[in-house]
């Protein structure tokens, strides 16, 4: 395989892997006799644009006969907590704000997001999620913050 061959079937490969989370974990809390019970997931994030924070989001899903073919609507609840899992590093400098992941808790219109914002003069990442519809959000919101040590300046656009 040549080299160019190569690189370009890392560069379809990493277009075409959407960025997801993945499931820590998920606990039972409503029995369903039809479909899965409704559940509290638990998803880590890996923040995309810095190296060695993840973030940590618990969030309802609803199961049911609904929740089993995806036309269920789940909760707008969700908890986050971010922290530092490894050295922290920039891939390049970052936006004062910026979403870093969205998935889809409905069948169309609701989504639960992920924001990042930097807290420069404190050099400290704050981490905000909420869900969101098209008509009418929810201000139900939680927040997390990841300090970064003083001798690496968190780099801004």
């Amino acid at each position: 395989m040549t080299p160019h061959a190569a690189l370009m079937i890392a560069l379809l490969s990493a277009a075409l892997t959407p960025l997801h989370a993945q499931t820590i974990g998920e606990v039972d809390t409503v029995f369903k006799f039809f479909g899965p019970d409704h559940k509290i997931v638990v998803d880590a994030h890996d923040d995309p644009k810095v190296k060695g924070v993840t973030c940590y989001v618990s969030r309802a899903k609803t199961g049911g006969i609904k929740g089993a073919v995806g036309l269920a609507e789940d909760r707008s609840e969700a908890s986050i907590d971010c922290r530092q899992v490894g050295p922290v590093s920039f891939v390049k400098p970052l936006p004062v704000q910026e979403e870093v992941f969205s998935e889809r808790i409905s069948l169309i219109f609701k989504k639960i997001r992920i924001v990042r914002m930097v807290d420069a003069p404190r050099n400290t990442l704050v981490y905000l999620t909420y869900s969101d519809r098209v008509i009418e959000g929810s201000p139900q919101n939680s927040v997390a913050s990841v300090p970064v040590d003083r001798a690496l300046k968190i780099p801004l656009q």
